[in-house]
């Protein structure tokens, strides 16, 4: 597929989902359903805002994609892969939509995320089954380990999104930086329809940040941030399982190093002072840095941090070797936990719940 296409396509799927995500927005407010309220515990949001744009980006995708296919006289030649990923994100929605609406425990949100990922394992045959050369004594084999450390990096890095999802436009941000960056890299996104997701995440973005006026707002919810995790760590494992994708896993890592990060930090920190994981805080690390900076500057801060880590990915994976990646996403590891405990030290006012 040609850029000027793949232009063409991020267009059509914006586009989409602009209609699509302002049609919702309208109708959860007359309806009153799937309506986030704030509060003064965590939630400070101004208004009363529609979780429905997962709903969107989802509607969205499987509209713009069956444009592509219809453009491109392929129906009936979609890519297995890309069919069942669509077909699975169905359900995961729709269950997650019932946790935006009514709060599941945290066991059955785990259970579904486990089996919506072996969905994909089973009727794919695509999962982790080799992590390269990531310490320097030769490629590292699953071999019977294979299928539980994927589904342990899949509903860790779902969580991740779901966790990291505090600040207008951060997490669909995040999935969209992290799937060019995969996609672009490895190559996947000239072959397959990850450009739809992307436009349809864009999309999104513009309520999401209230580019239309304050009062057109919509959030992701649960939801829309556990299918965007999703998407995005298995877009992650196809590139770098696939032969055809010149992508290493220690790559992708640095693709998504921020959520993974955060996530792994935050379950440390509650373990060791006594707090529930699956409970609701504000001790991540956009909460951090918003009492240093506006909500807009720590949006664009991270962001931008992100667009730095993954160059750095893409240039350690082209001039050194794989374990040179590992050892230095190491050190960036123990930079940033040492960053992210200054900001805490610094804001001891900080609440969690």
């Amino acid at each position: 597929m040609e850029l000027s296409i793949i232009i063409d396509y991020l267009i059509i799927s914006t586009i989409a989902s602009i209609a699509i995500n302002s049609v919702l927005l309208q109708y959860a407010k007359q309806k009153k359903l799937l309506i986030d309220i704030p509060d003064k515990n965590r939630k400070f949001h101004r208004r009363a805002t529609p979780v429905t744009g997962g709903i969107g980006i989802l509607f969205a995708l499987l509209l713009s994609g069956k444009l592509y296919l219809d453009l491109n006289n392929l129906n009936g030649y979609m890519p297995n892969f890309s069919f069942h990923l669509m077909i699975i994100s169905i359900p995961l929605l729709i269950f997650f939509l019932i946790d935006d609406h009514r709060g599941l425990k945290a066991i059955y949100r785990l259970s579904f995320q486990i089996l919506a990922s072996l969905y994909v394992i089973y009727t794919t045959d695509i999962y982790l089954l080799n992590l390269g050369d990531l310490f320097g004594f030769g490629n590292i084999n699953l071999g019977k380990f294979a299928i539980p450390i994927t589904l342990f990096c899949v509903v860790g890095l779902m969580n991740a999104f779901n966790m990291i999802d505090g600040i207008n436009g951060l997490c669909a941000g995040f999935a969209m930086l992290s799937l060019l960056f995969i996609g672009f890299y490895s190559g996947l996104i000239y072959d397959s329809m990850l450009i739809l997701i992307i436009g349809a995440m864009v999309g999104f973005l513009i309520f999401n940040l209230r580019l239309f006026g304050k009062k057109r707002g919509v959030f992701l919810g649960d939801s829309g941030s556990n299918m965007i995790g999703f998407w995005v760590a298995w877009s992650a494992i196809y590139a770098s399982q696939i032969q055809n994708y010149d992508a290493s896993p220690i790559t992708m890592i640095w693709f998504v190093a921020i959520p993974l990060l955060d996530c792994i930090g935050l379950i440390i920190s509650r373990i060791y002072r006594g707090v529930s994981i699956a409970s609701p805080g504000r001790d991540h690390i956009q909460h951090k840095l918003m009492n240093k900076f506006s909500a807009e500057g720590s949006l664009g801060f991270i962001l931008l941090v992100s667009l730095i880590i993954g160059l750095i990915g893409i240039y350690l994976d082209d001039k050194f070797s794989t374990y040179t990646s590992t050892y230095v996403f190491i050190i960036f590891s123990v930079a940033y936990y040492l960053f992210a405990f200054y900001f805490n030290s610094e804001n001891t006012d900080i609440k969690n719940v």
